[in-house]
């Protein structure tokens, strides 16, 4: 598919250039290094492949579009180039025109080239003729058509006037000669001279040709090359769009492009208002010559049209359209239909949306301006894409559907506007909030009605109302039955409700639980606010972030687990996602609201911030994370294991939706301009990219600002290596810290917002179910280029001498210079004197100014003038405004001056003669050159001078100078004016963005707000900033806020092993009294730990104990209540009591094998702690309860040694002591101590397997053979009862057992437990169950994926029963093969089984208890060590057991299994 022009005047990419074959990857074209202002390919046999592109660099560059690689470039210009074309008859020269009128036709084989300067117009467009190789039209700004002669005779061969406003382009007729159309004949019956000039022989003689014109002013003219003249004027219809009239705006911003179709010399095509195509028959009588293109809705483009091109191809000719809507049609001109229209996409991606309502119906938020809606499941159009722009005018960050209203959507934009679409009414504009943010929405959410929307009657309020959030961290409810009404702050509602005083967070996100009942509120400092509907009371506070809040998500609400639907995710700039599940929140809710330091999951593994999040509707627990790592991430939630990665985009993620249609299927869009569906089950990698990714850097680096001189002349031959460090190539700053700092790089934090220059209409399709737009790609992935054939660098052009500053002689040149001509020349004046003071004769003296010297006031102005002139043509303005303050007219003077920018200090001090208003103007305009000039300090002194107090200090804080700012303001206002707080506000907010944490808490002291302060000291998250802002909380009386840094900064020095440090910042809070109890446990249970294995536990950190006196001979509980109480004060009953109520408020989540080994550690701690306080209250079933919560944590994290030493150090002696004190009628305790004997007597089970004693082990090996082992082992599997001689063997060797080893085994006696077996063999029932019912669903979405992407149709699918044929179909260990199993009979199972485990008394399921069948399994193992009745128990419990299953044990420490041991 060719690649269109692009007209004059089109905003182009600034540096790239892509060419985009249909159905193939894009090809890009690196090497410019400013906007792209033109294109053209090589239309002569044999070099097709060849095309030229111009840039506002003032560089040509010619590619070859086969190898990618460029050919040549030159750099002729001296100003930026906006028109360009390619000879068709010539094929080595391309004509190009600049901003200035210059037109430079090159001829690239003999590298020569000449310029030509017909008009100083700028040129918008021009076109070589394809008749005759010197002929070229140029059509310009001002509506000027000219026609030169570039042969050697450079003559202007035509100057055509008629258009009044730019010409937007240019078409000669595809047929030589004027006398193909008769139709014509008539207006061109005209005798005598030429309009526009007189006709020259040659041009009488020569074959002419037609030259048609579309300009700004909507006419088309057509022109007779021979006669020089307008033969026809077309005037653009006021056609009506289909569904409304033309708005009379539109017009305004016509662009009106013409195209001579090849196929058609009688026919021309041209865009219309709106977005139309016409075509024109030229030779059709009557003033309706034009037909529309497009014969039903929908076809035409809904924006103005810029390119047109057409090419032959199949005996059809195809029209090629790009619009600014963004949308390539093709066209059947024979038919005159669209055939098809691809979309692109010409901004970053902020925001996807999925209609709640029309499933499958995607909205999608572009950085262009414009909403696109895509119906991702239209079966005849991959496509469908409907197309809403207006009233946008901005970059659309956030997009929200309606919850049941259908094709209501509303959205956000860069510049704070809010508004609502419907989707149905075609180019109806939307409902815009008559309620603007100050800057860019990050997050619209539907949600029920708050105060004060609620205290209507029910028929007068909506069911939902629209919620917004933007950069200045404000949360708007907007009334969508009322838009222009005004939007409510829920802040206010939110301090009455909780009655809160001091500064709320800036927000920046805004998420409503589906069911309505809960509200979330992200905030700037990393924590997250849950509200309760309606009066938004404030449940507890999420510190789990300590950076702003990029996505929130809850859980959807239709699963089979209704717990989940309380899980809530969250992402920030750091790269981690924390999930929190808030059920025991909102069920116990309590008066104080509460605040949560312990995520329920971590989800860890990207390197960059999150941008995005979103839940899967098909899955329970399932989540995608988009990130700035230019990646999305697929999460296990419940298992925190990442499950596959999408590694298809080439830039950063900015938002993600799973499709509620597909449970395989998610969309992403990012800032490379483009839209991915991709498949789960496709994806290669599983993981995120570890360590900081090349896109982050090379973004940092492109993404600075561009600065643009004031249309300075750019040197020539500047090579792209040296460019400044600091041109841009598409955006500036990024929303919600989109473009800050880069993750781990800094603190920098910052606002969402989010902008990138507009690229052109250049797009490509590639794959399925893609929409992207070519962009500017990244300079360090391109492919290397071939060697550029450059000019000889050229000198730069020196400055005219008469530009040169020279310090003339006199102030009055000029007169001097007069009076130094020739004898005869002063004579003359003599003369010319003497007949002026002649009263009788007056000659006129009008060309002798500078006699004014000697005549009358008025000749000496004049002769001051001229002087005054010639000083500034030289450059004096100086000596010009002496001259002026001469002649009197200082208000003269300082009018100039300021029209100039040319004010200075000394005319500021002489402004006063002129009176009191004008020194005050003056002193005004001086002041605002000097803000051009950036001496804004020096400005704000002057507006000083004037008593302007309050808009000096303004100018100084708008441009940053703060720090001036505040002394003006102590300085020269009143200390309790509010102008000095807002200065402080403002600085430390700039400085908290820029990562200052430490100067912006100063700002805030200064202001009197010293919980700002706190926060702004804590965002930093290292030890020192989190102590220190603790002590500033604690001196500010935010006792609350003290305890909680407090209590994150001794965890932070926890993991340091710095225990001295910590119980130094946890001392100074009461209410944290019994975490130092908890942190005294865990040193002192360290300590313990590092004594009994020296080698396991070697830290590069040394760790850093108290030197307490410790009397190691004691249990280890009485050893920690005696350091409690000689040490922390722990030395009264109430304070044992209220320390335990501290830490029983306190709930950890389960350890899990991803848990980290030292918050394991803390957590058992805890458990013990609690279980210390209750044996020391004498409360001995808290304590046994507390003792095994801390076993079965460890053991629940996979860290069987940790569980053995836990063992070892509290229960050295066993349980028996423990049961004594327990009240045998409370059967709970008793349950739970028996639990307790089981994982201790577990605990010596497989001590004694992995260290047994000697004389066991060569007495089994003497004794019992190998073979007599292995029948023994065999008989334990198939339930056959053991042989008689092998059973008394046994015997025997039990009888010679050490008496220790015997009485070990004896305590095992408490795991063989029948009714514990049958539980946990019901409970692996029904998990093997809920398995194959996961894996038969699973297999059949994959056999039903592969159906559809049969293309063949050999395949024609199967029923769900056949389709499910899980594991469960392979062969068995015994190699028997299993019937497949169906859906109904996994259900039954499932049924039966759960039935069965409900038959079970509740006492068994509370507490844990260790697998049954495994124990069974180790004491056969043991062999000779076990007692025969013992072995003989174990043997019984597993023939009743006796299913095949899989068994998990313990090997050294690590997990095996038992089936692989038994082979």
């Amino acid at each position: 598919m060719p690649v269109p022009l692009p007209g004059a005047g089109v905003t182009e990419p600034d540096s790239p250039l892509w060419l985009c074959p249909a159905e193939e990857t894009p090809w890009e074209l690196i090497g410019h290094t400013d906007r792209i202002s033109a294109f053209a390919f090589c239309h002569c046999p044999g070099h097709g492949g060849l095309c030229a592109s111009s840039s506002d660099d003032g560089s040509v560059r010619i590619w070859d579009s086969g190898s990618l690689s460029p050919v040549l470039e030159y750099s002729l210009h001296q100003n930026a180039i906006s028109a360009l074309h390619w000879s068709p008859l010539v094929k080595d020269l391309i004509v190009t025109g600049d901003e200035k009128g210059v037109i430079v036709c090159h001829w690239h084989n003999r590298n020569d080239s000449q310029q030509f300067f017909p008009e100083p117009r700028t040129v918008f467009c021009l076109t070589c003729s394809p008749h005759h190789e010197n002929l070229v039209a140029i059509g310009y700004k001002d509506g000027m058509v000219v026609i030169i002669d570039i042969s050697r005779k450079r003559e202007v061969v035509h100057r055509l006037r008629g258009h009044e406003d730019e010409i937007h382009g240019l078409a000669w007729c595809p047929v030589p000669g004027e006398e193909r159309l008769p139709a014509w004949q008539d207006e061109l019956q005209e005798e005598g001279k030429v309009p526009n000039g007189e006709l020259t022989q040659d041009t009488a003689t020569r074959k002419g040709c037609y030259l048609a014109s579309g300009s700004k002013d909507q006419t088309i003219r057509i022109w007779s090359c021979t006669r020089g003249r307008s033969v026809m004027t077309l005037k653009l219809p006021p056609t009506k769009r289909r569904g409304g009239a033309v708005d009379p705006a539109v017009k305004e911003r016509i662009w009106l492009t013409v195209h001579w179709p090849a196929g058609h010399p009688s026919d021309i095509l041209s865009s219309a208002f709106g977005g139309e195509l016409l075509l024109w028959n030229l030779t059709q009588p009557g003033k309706r010559k034009w037909t529309l293109l497009g014969s039903s809705e929908g076809q035409n483009h809904s924006r103005i049209v810029f390119n047109l091109s057409s090419v032959k191809h199949q005996d059809r000719e195809l029209l090629f359209s790009i619009s600014m809507d963004r949308d390539v049609k093709c066209w059947d001109l024979s038919t005159l239909d669209c055939c098809w229209t691809m979309p692109s996409l010409g901004g970053f991606v902020y925001s996807l949306a999925f209609s709640p309502v029309d499933t499958g119906c995607l909205a999608i938020g572009v950085g262009d301006s414009m909403i696109r809606v895509w119906n991702t499941l239209s079966i005849n159009n991959t496509y469908d894409v409907k197309t809403f722009w207006q009233s946008i005018k901005s970059k659309v960050t956030a997009l929200s559907w309606h919850p049941t209203k259908e094709g209501s959507l509303a959205f956000g934009t860069d510049d704070g506007k809010v508004g609502i679409f419907d989707t149905f009414a075609k180019n109806k504009p939307p409902q815009i909030s008559s309620t603007y943010h100050k800057k860019t929405v990050y997050t619209l959410a539907w949600g029920p009605p708050t105060p004060p929307l609620i205290s209507g009657e029910e028929n007068e309020q909506p069911s939902v109302t629209l919620y917004s959030c933007a950069g200045e961290g404000i949360v708007f409810q907007h009334n969508p039955w009322k838009l222009n009404g005004e939007a409510n702050d829920i802040n206010k509602v939110i301090r009455d409700t909780n009655s809160i005083k001091h500064k709320l967070p800036a927000r920046t996100e805004v998420s409503w639980k589906p069911d309505g009942k809960l509200l979330a509120l992200g905030n700037e400092d990393g924590s997250i606010e849950i509200f309760q509907a309606p009066n938004l009371k404030l449940l507890c506070t999420i510190q789990q972030h300590h950076k702003l809040i990029n996505a929130i998500r809850w859980h959807h609400e239709h699963g089979t687990q209704p717990e989940l639907s309380y899980l809530i995710a969250s992402g920030s700039i750091n790269a981690t996602i924390y999930v929190h599940n808030l059920k025991s929140v909102v069920e116990n809710s309590s008066e104080n609201p509460l605040t949560i330091t312990e995520p329920f999951r971590t989800l860890a593994g990207h390197t960059a911030k999150i941008t995005s999040l979103s839940w899967s509707p098909h899955h329970e627990g399932r989540l995608v994370s988009a990130c700035y790592d230019g990646t999305a991430q697929v999460w296990d939630v419940m298992k925190e294991e990442p499950l596959c990665n999408y590694r298809g985009h080439q830039g950063r993620l900015l938002s993600v939706q799973w499709s509620p249609v597909e449970p395989d299927c998610v969309y992403t869009g990012a800032d490379d301009f483009s839209v991915h569906k991709w498949h789960i089950s496709k994806q290669e990698h599983t993981r995120p990219p570890q360590g900081k990714k090349s896109i982050e850097l090379e973004k940092k680096r492109s993404i600075q600002p561009k600065v643009k001189a004031k249309k300075k002349k750019k040197p020539v031959g500047k090579s792209p290596g040296k460019q400044d460090a600091n041109d841009a190539m598409n955006g500036d700053e990024s929303m919600k810290e989109m473009l800050l700092e880069e993750n781990g790089v800094s603190d920098h934090e910052g606002e969402k917002e989010a902008q990138e220059a507009e690229l052109a209409d250049k797009v490509s399709m590639t794959g399925n179910n893609q929409i992207i737009l070519v962009h500017l790609p990244n300079p360090s992935v391109t492919q290397k280029a071939a060697p550029v054939k450059k000019d000889p660098p050229k000198e730069k052009p020196t400055p005219d001498a008469s530009l040169k500053k020279r310090k003339p002689r006199s102030i009055l040149p000029f007169s001097t210079l007069m009076d130094h001509r020739s004898k005869e020349e002063l004579h003359q004046d003599c003369l010319r004197l003497a007949a002026y003071n002649n009263e009788d004769v007056s000659p006129d003296l009008k060309d002798c100014i500078h006699l004014g010297l000697f005549t009358d006031r008025d000749s000496l102005h004049k002769m001051i003038d001229m002087e005054g002139k010639h000083h500034l043509e030289n450059g004096h303005a100086e000596l010009f405004q002496q001259l002026m303050l001469w002649k009197g007219d200082m208000k003269g003077v300082l009018q100039a001056a300021a029209e100039r920018g040319q004010l200075t200090d000394q005319l500021v001090a002489m402004s006063p003669m002129v009176g009191y208003q004008a020194w005050v103007w003056t002193v005004e305009a001086f002041a605002k050159q000097l803000c051009f000039q950036e001496q804004y300090v020096k400005a704000a002194s002057h507006l000083l001078s004037i008593h302007k107090v309050y808009e000096a200090i303004e100018l100084l804080k708008v441009n940053n100078f703060y720090r001036e700012a505040i002394v003006m303001a102590k300085a020269r206002l009143r200390p309790e004016d509010p102008v000095l707080k807002e200065l402080y506000t403002s600085w430390a907010a700039l400085l908290e963005k820029d990562g200052h944490y430490s100067m912006a808490a100063k700002c805030y002291l200064g202001a009197s707000s010293p919980y700002d302060a706190v926060k702004v000291l804590s965002k930093k998250g290292d030890v020192a900033s989190l102590k220190t802002a603790a002590e500033l909380a604690l001196i500010s009386g935010e006792e609350e806020l003290s305890a909680t840094l407090s209590l994150r900064c001794a965890q932070d020095l926890l993991l340091s092993r710095n225990w001295v440090g910590a119980q130094e910042v946890l001392q100074q809070h009461k209410t944290l009294f019994g975490q130092r109890l908890v942190f005294c446990l865990n040193e002192l249970l360290c300590s313990c730990l590092s004594e009994r294995n020296p080698c396991e536990r070697k830290s590069p950190v040394p760790p850093c104990y108290h030197s307490w006196e410790l009397n190691r001979e004691a249990p280890f509980f009485d050893m920690v209540t005696q350091v409690w109480q000689n040490v922390l004060g722990m030395d009264t009953t109430e304070k044992a009591t209220c320390a335990q109520e501290q830490l029983h408020r306190i709930e950890h989540p389960p350890s899990t094998s991803n848990t980290h080994p030292k918050q394991v550690l803390f957590h058992i701690s805890h458990d013990l702690a609690l279980a210390a306080l209750s044996c020391h209250l004498g409360m001995w079933d808290e304590a046994v309860k507390s003792i095994l919560g801390a076993v079965t944590r460890s053991f629940d994290a996979g860290n069987f040694t940790l569980m053995q030493e836990i063992c070892s150090i509290i229960l050295p002696e066993g349980c028996d002591d423990l049961r004594d004190k327990l009240d045998s009628t409370n059967s709970q305790s008793m349950d739970a101590c028996r639990s307790l004997e089981a994982f201790v007597a577990y605990r010596l089970l497989y001590d004694l397997w992995w260290n047994p004693p000697k004389d066991s082990l060569g007495l089994q090996k003497a004794v019992l053979g190998p073979s007599e082992q292995t029948a023994l082992e065999k008989s334990c599997v198939s339930g056959d009862p053991a042989p008689e001689e092998t059973v008394q063997t046994a015997a025997e060797m039990g009888e010679n057992l050490c008496s220790t080893a015997e009485s070990t085994l004896r305590s095992c006696q408490v795991l063989l437990s029948e009714e514990m077996a049958a539980l946990q063999n019901t409970q692996r029932d029904i998990a093997e169950v809920q398995e194959t019912l996961a894996e038969m669903i699973r297999q059949h979405q994959q056999q039903r994926s592969n159906l559809q992407e049969d293309t063949n149709g050999n395949s024609q699918g199967s029923n769900l029963e056949q389709n499910s044929e899980t594991e469960s179909d392979k062969p068995c260990p015994d190699n028997e093969a299993k019937q497949p199993v169906t859906l109904p009979e996994l259900t039954k199972q499932l049924l039966k089984a759960k039935q069965k485990l409900a038959e079970f008394p509740d006492n068994l399921k509370v507490f844990p208890f260790p697998d049954v069948l495994e124990c069974c399994l180790v004491l056969l193992h043991l062999g000779s060590q076990c007692p025969p009745e013992l072995q003989e128990e174990a043997l019984a419990l597993l023939r009743k057991q006796g299913a095949y299953c899989k068994i998990r044990g313990w090997r050294r420490g690590q997990i095996f299994d038992h089936a692989d041991l038994v082979a």
